[in-house]
């Protein structure tokens, strides 16, 4: 029998069976893919990527730069997979998704101490487990998990994914490659619209006929994946200040800064297509093709994959988790990953690792890792399980749940990097603690 279940191998329970598997401990996976997957998912792989191919920032100014860099000294399954299938972004981490999400299954199962086992799972299972199902938890499953706690309710807000288009339709005569402020190698493909362009567009898409989705309505989207035809309606300029900033691009043809700027990232290895930064949305199909084509650069593109949106359940974690993400009331269960209340790939992938290494390191009758708020990991781990204000919602990993500095650094950059340096000294010493084992 396996010393640890883990159910679900999306970012967080991939990461987390990897990290209890590299110290020894034996893993069963969970899996409901390929027999059945969620509305979100296409592949029959591990860790697939939905919403975007990007993985936010590398610059540790960055709160998720130090994040991910802090999984790296902890041996990330995640993070090494991702640097391994690195498309050119900019100052950003982005992916070929295929190639990284065949990675990851690749590595994972090629330990011989994680046995996988497909199928729906529609009961707790016995024993130590992690349950990192994801936002889109299977109805039973669900049932299951909300019986746990019938005092608490499962909460839900909405999530969306962008639409994917091919380079070979983009419209290269009204657009240009480049970065903004000519950082990186001009990775972005740039698709400038003038202002009365802009005006036409933002018109066209606040009017844009909505799929159905079940219980929606714009307030209960998450702030950090709003779908681009609820911004449209927020303001006439909300867009220009969001994903069609035109600031730091000049158009090489004028010379002079755009009005607005719709951007494409490359989404696979080969550079054939890229997707719509920015443009999560839950219009028709009919209509994204018919609004989006309304950018030049984009009149005549080719979309290999329209924009979806979905609804993501996360459990009100501070009232029922511990800074272990374990169960305070069954602690031989661990949750990780979004339905915690972390939000982003990176943060769902960090949430396995913790999991994955307080638990082998429990089961092995060591002292947990004191991952403190002034680590990246322990701060995100702190907000969700009490650290939160108010109402809980899901969280970006940022500077601001992080301890502060006990003297001034000035200048924001400088601030962040001292953030930074103190956390991964931090780091240093627990990665190799748990190396020695003790």
């Amino acid at each position: 029998m396996a010393d640890v279940t883990v159910v679900g191998a999306g970012l967080a329970g991939s990461e987390a069976a990897w990290q209890l598997a590299k110290r020894g401990v034996s893993v069963r996976l969970l899996e409901m893919k390929p027999g059945k997957k969620t509305p979100a998912h296409v592949s029959d792989t591990f860790a697939e990527l939905v919403c975007s191919n990007s993985l936010r920032s590398n610059d540790l100014t960055n709160a998720v730069g130090l994040l991910k860099e802090e999984m790296r000294r902890f041996g990330g399954l995640i993070v090494s997979c991702a640097d391994a299938t690195r498309v050119e972004a900019g100052g950003a981490l982005a992916v070929d998704r295929v190639g990284f999400s065949k990675l990851v299954t690749e590595r994972l199962l090629a330990l011989p101490n994680v046995e996988y086992v497909p199928g729906e799972v529609t009961e707790i299972p016995e024993g130590e487990t992690v349950i990192a199902t994801g936002p889109l938890t299977s109805d039973a499953l669900g049932d299951a998990i909300a019986a746990l706690f019938p005092e608490t309710s499962r909460l839900n807000f909405y999530d969306a994914a962008a639409p994917i288009v091919t380079l070979e339709s983009v419209d290269m005569e009204s657009a240009f490659f480049a970065s903004r402020y000519d950082r990186g190698n001009a990775d972005y493909v740039n698709c400038p619209m003038e202002k009365d362009e802009y005006l036409r567009f933002v018109a066209e898409l606040r009017e844009a006929k909505q799929a159905e989705v079940h219980g929606f309505d714009d307030g209960a989207v998450f702030e950090g994946c709003m779908p681009v035809e609820v911004m449209a309606r927020r303001g006439e300029d909300t867009l220009r200040y969001g994903p069609l900033k035109p600031i730091g691009l000049r158009d090489p043809r004028t010379g002079r800064e755009c009005y607005a700027v719709v951007q494409l990232r490359q989404d696979n290895a080969e550079g054939t297509l890229y997707n719509i930064v920015g443009f999560q949305t839950h219009l028709t199909f009919g209509e994204q093709k018919r609004v989006f084509s309304m950018i030049p650069a984009l009149r005549n593109a080719e979309f290999v994959r329209y924009g979806v949106m979905h609804r993501n359940t996360y459990i009100d974690s501070p009232k029922l988790l511990d800074s272990q993400y374990r169960l305070k009331s069954m602690p031989r269960l661990s949750f990780a990953g979004q339905m915690t209340g972390v939000e982003g790939y990176v943060e769902s992938a960090a949430s396995g690792m913790l999991v994955g290494i307080q638990t082998a390191r429990r089961l092995a009758g060591l002292e947990p890792l004191d991952f403190t708020a002034m680590t990246a990991t322990g701060a995100l781990a702190a907000y969700v399980s009490g650290g939160s204000v108010g109402n809980f919602q899901p969280m970006n990993v940022n500077f601001g749940i992080i301890t502060p500095l006990d003297r001034r650094v000035r200048g924001k950059r400088n601030k962040n990097m001292e953030l930074s340096r103190r956390a991964l000294d931090i780091i240093d010493v627990l990665a190799a603690r748990d190396r020695e084992g003790r």
